[in-house]
């Protein structure tokens, strides 16, 4: 029997070549000792309901090959106990009757219950990690002040949020802190670091940063991370109004903004936000203005980039828009349907575009286009039993496909360029379209002449 892992068998069951146990043999590793009450009975009576497959395969294979392939069973005992146990049966010479050899995995199953609970605790613990990674991210990108994260041994910056990033202009991560001080003032500000590294804090110092030697209040607090200790950085400006990199004095009626009930955003000509309002905060669910300045609009928007572009061209081409629908998407998942209405700061390629974004998810008035629809289709569930179904299914795209079309006309003007690239088509795709449907599909932007 070589190659067989029974070099000290647990149990051992003298079988006949019915597969009735005549005789039971066991090791201390059973602590049943009233074994012998097995006799005389099947074995495949002793292990369940479950197990009685597995031996019936085993004997088949050890009578007609000699010996089976190992499985796993859960043998039960006259006193109760029931035990998982690795068998193999083996058949005896000049068919003397069959042999089951057996190996207790109890302590093999502990282990993997062990394991089991271990990965789980595990797992537990990497989403209580993640959380609270979640939570810093939230609390770093939505501070209202400068923060840095650099590295004890270094001083380089390993992080910088939104606002340390543009109120001194320092790289979000990579670059030398102590280059961006004044140099008569590093060895203080070093001083400062190593008393927080010996004594767990220090008092602020003020420090002069960047090429208009801003002044700034800097505390530091202590971190330890994988690769090495790090300080955390906050920095405040020393002079009772913000400095000039935070505030856009371009901008006028702040005060204004901030109460319109709908969200309202500024952007550049790019699309770039550059001031919002708390109404538009909250529909994107950003924690501050910080985290959405410098993003680009398309950002929140249903199509990334093809709402933003339609927006922005029909803006160049009219100086305003009005009631474009779309989706919102919020940062933490809320989808929202709105409407944008958007105006230039002047007629012919304005410098900001103000937007306001309605949230109209709560109307219930259709609109035109829809209860069109519905009728249309309504119409067609009539021709049930008079029309087959494939013509049925064929009328019904068409129908709202022009729909579908007929509304990105309506919204971009009938620029065709731009409602082929609402509609994910291209310009050739949208053209054969309009005349399957003997549609007029409106003007045409420069670029479709051109085609």
């Amino acid at each position: 029997m070589e190659g067989l892992n029974v070099a000290q068998p647990d149990i051992t069951l003298h079988l006949d070549m019915e597969g009735t146990i005549q005789r039971v043999s066991h090791s201390a590793a059973i602590p049943d000792s009233d074994v012998e009450s097995l006799r005389g009975r099947a074995w495949s009576e002793t292990v369940g309901d479950v197990g009685g497959d597995k031996i019936k395969h085993m004997l088949e294979d050890a009578r007609d090959r000699g010996i089976s392939a190992f499985r796993q069973l859960n043998q039960h005992f006259p006193s109760g106990l029931k035990l998982p146990i690795e068998y193999t049966a083996v058949r005896l010479g000049d068919n003397q009757g069959l042999v089951a050899i057996g190996r207790n995995l109890q302590a093999v199953a502990e282990l993997q219950s062990r394991l089991v609970a271990a990965q789980q605790a595990m797992e537990r613990d990497y989403w209580k990690l993640r959380e609270v990674e979640t939570r810093y991210r939230l609390l770093f990108d939505s501070s209202n002040e400068a923060v840095l994260l650099i590295r004890a041994s270094t001083l380089h910056i390993v992080e910088a949020n939104p606002v340390a990033i543009r109120a001194l202009g320092v790289s979000a991560q990579g670059g030398e802190f102590l280059a961006e001080i004044a140099a008569k003032e590093r060895q203080h500000f070093e001083d400062m670091l190593q008393r927080v590294r010996d004594q767990g804090k220090a008092p602020a110092v003020m420090i002069h940063m960047g090429q208009d030697q801003t002044p700034w209040l800097v505390r530091a607090s202590l971190m330890t991370a994988g690769p090495g200790p790090m300080y955390l950085l906050q920095l405040s400006p020393v002079s009772a109004e913000a400095p000039a990199s935070l505030v856009n004095d371009t901008m006028p009626i702040a005060d204004l903004i901030a109460r319109v009930p709908d969200a309202f955003v500024v952007l550049d000509k790019q699309g770039t936000v550059l001031r919002t309002n708390q109404a538009f905060l909250d529909l994107v669910q950003a924690g501050s203005e910080a985290v959405v300045v410098g993003e680009r609009l398309s950002r929140w928007l249903w199509r990334p980039g093809a709402d933003l572009t339609v927006l922005l061209a029909n803006i160049q081409l009219h100086g305003t828009v009005r009631l474009f629908s779309t989706t919102v998407h919020g940062d933490l998942g809320l989808e929202t349907e709105v409407e944008l209405s958007a105006s230039g700061d002047r007629q012919g390629d304005p410098q900001h575009i103000g937007v306001l974004i309605r949230d109209v998810s709560r109307r219930l008035v259709n609109s035109t286009h829809g209860r069109e629809l519905s009728t249309l289709v309504s119409t067609l569930t009539e021709q049930i039993g008079s029309t087959s179904l494939r013509d049925l299914v064929r009328d019904t795209v068409g129908v709202v496909e022009r729909h579908y079309i007929e509304s990105a006309l309506e919204l971009t003007n009938g620029n065709r360029t731009a409602a082929a690239e609402l509609l994910g088509l291209s310009r050739q795709s949208l053209y054969a379209k309009l005349n399957r449907y003997a549609m007029d599909g409106g003007t045409q932007s420069p670029s479709d002449n051109k085609a």
